[in-house]
């Protein structure tokens, strides 16, 4: 028997990982991994347990996912927002190799499928991950503002501080001051 990979919408952070986890061992259909934005079997599921799992993923807020042309585009989500949220170390190479060699596909039909389903560029997604872990960063408030612009790959502070601003419309210092900082969830984004 070959393993099988089913990939999943809106699986974007650990706690999302245990969900999928507990759905599976719910449903006791045997995983040999459970990652962001997939799950691997060592056979397929049959068609009845596809559609428990559809319901089931459907009421926590996932989607089994059919096609190739979203399965793709929750790789590239789910690459993105590994390297940025849970790596903790600025990449060496540009997002656009990382993921044209993650996905063995070339970027540019990538970055236009991306854009056409998705309704924004790549480049927009990653900057919109890189401003909600700024957020996060600054509101944990255990580093300075150039130790995160270094760790997030920014050129400089002022650099970091002007996408900051033109995203959120205020500056990272009158972020910090607010009460209630808007940060949102990753799978709202």
């Amino acid at each position: 028997m070959e393993s099988t990979t089913h990939y999943i919408k809106n699986m974007v952070c650990p706690r999302c990982i245990d969900t999928v986890k507990d759905i599976f061992d719910e449903l006791k259909i045997e995983t040999t991994s459970v990652q962001l934005g997939a799950v691997v079997t060592p056979s397929d599921i049959l068609p009845a347990q596809k559609v428990e799992i559809e319901q089931r993923l459907s009421a926590k807020g996932f989607e089994l996912l059919q096609d190739n042309k979203s399965k793709l585009i929750s790789k590239i989500k789910a690459i993105i927002i590994d390297q940025i949220h849970y790596k903790g170390t600025a990449l060496k190479v540009n997002f656009s190799t990382v993921i044209a060699d993650k996905l063995n596909h070339g970027y540019p039909s990538l970055s236009r499928l991306f854009s056409s389903v998705e309704g924004i560029t790549i480049e927009r997604f990653i900057l919109k991950q890189k401003v909600e872990h700024v957020k996060e960063l600054l509101f944990y408030d255990e580093l300075t503002l150039s130790e995160i612009a270094f760790q997030m790959d920014y050129s400089s502070v002022a650099h970091l501080s002007a996408q900051f601003k033109k995203e959120t419309g205020m500056t990272p210092s009158e972020f910090k001051k607010m009460r209630k900082p808007g940060h949102k969830s990753l799978d709202s984004l």
